[in-house]
């Protein structure tokens, strides 16, 4: 078993061909002896990521498989490509409707792989959801999308959960994009648990921790300081937490968030979930913005991407760093590299 499931391909999504995606795709290519990065291959348009090569002048071998096992033998030589064969006349910095459907699509096509055993992880390239917005989606994100197709395939609901990873730091946000003030609205003793739940077994599956140290962030300043900034955070968060720790997992808080992430503070903890998008993720990108990366956990499959967005100011200058594309296929590999597809998906 070891044998077969390292030897199957990581499958990357080529996100929206008007932004920095295909550009870090293909300096990733060129330094995967440089980072020992495994094979993978893109979903696409063999026809974008030339427009690129050529933009950037970085000529780039392209050869088109069939299958991804197709894949092994010529990554060392040539970058392999899955055509979707649709629309691939795109403009620079400049999103449209027409490759919504290519953008959309690479997504599904990554999804079904995994789900056949042909790839054993998948790494998307930043989309740009207004775009596809414009073309009929409907999710409110990348990773609510994701978790809708795996619905589709096994026929059961996941709560996925986002989580940004570096060498420094792993932030998990309770919620995600939603207004500062339906926050507290939504946060909930369920919502709580659940997610703690998630990091736990996910960081002791993907990450071999046996005992993952997580700490929980207050929602007021001072977690509260004992309910005269607010209440949310003795009445809802801090029960949570010691429900779940009669389960026997290793979680503190809530903490005041403005002293969590120094040097000190950080070690003594693997992740920290916090209560809305900027509390968790200013921290990491003041601390490694151009190589931390986002990692959904609580589905069955391995999916990685850079934490990053389209960057549509810089797209076809060839000034992208590929760093966080580059982390993100290594995370993969590490993710995916101890358990094949079947047991990712049947072990849920």
């Amino acid at each position: 078993m070891e044998g077969t499931k390292n030897k199957l391909p990581i499958a990357v999504t080529i996100g929206e061909p008007s932004g920095i995606g295909p550009e870090v795709l293909i300096k990733s290519w060129f330094k995967r002896r440089e980072h020992s990065i495994p094979p993978f291959f893109v979903i696409g348009s063999p026809d974008i990521i030339q427009k690129h090569a050529q933009q950037i002048r970085l000529p780039i071998p392209l050869e088109v498989i069939e299958h991804p096992s197709e894949a092994i033998e010529i990554y060392n030589r040539c970058l392999p490509i899955v055509d979707l064969g649709l629309d691939s006349d795109f403009h620079f910095a400049v999103p449209g409707q027409n490759t919504a459907e290519t953008v959309i699509k690479a997504i599904d096509c990554a999804v079904d792989f995994i789900m056949r055993g042909q790839a054993r992880a998948m790494a998307t390239a930043p989309i740009h959801k207004a775009a596809l917005y414009s073309a009929g989606f409907t999710s409110p994100g990348h990773t609510e999308y994701l978790a809708e197709q795996v619905q589709k395939h096994i026929g059961q609901e996941f709560q996925s959960v986002m989580m940004l990873a570096s060498e420094e730091l792993c932030v998990v946000p309770l919620t995600i994009h939603e207004p500062l003030h339906k926050v507290p609205e939504l946060i909930n003793h369920a919502l709580l648990v659940r997610t703690i739940r998630t990091i736990h077994d996910s960081m002791k599956k993907y990450f071999g921790l046996a005992s993952p140290r997580i700490v929980v962030s207050g929602l007021n300043p001072h977690a509260g300081e004992n309910n005269s900034m607010g209440t949310e955070d003795s009445q809802i968060i801090a029960p949570a937490i010691e429900a779940i720790q009669k389960q026997g997992i290793d979680v503190k808080g809530p903490l005041p968030a403005d002293t969590m992430f120094h040097k000190a503070a950080r070690a003594q903890y693997d992740v920290a979930l916090c209560m809305y998008h900027d509390q968790a993720l200013i921290p990491i990108k003041t601390i490694d913005f151009d190589a931390g990366v986002n990692v959904t956990l609580g589905l069955p499959i391995v999916r990685t991407s850079p934490d990053h967005g389209t960057a549509l100011n810089i797209a076809g200058r060839g000034t992208a760093n590929p760093t966080s594309m580059i982390n993100s296929l290594k995370l993969a590999d590490r993710m995916s590299k101890n358990i094949s597809p079947f047991e990712m998906i049947h072990d849920v």
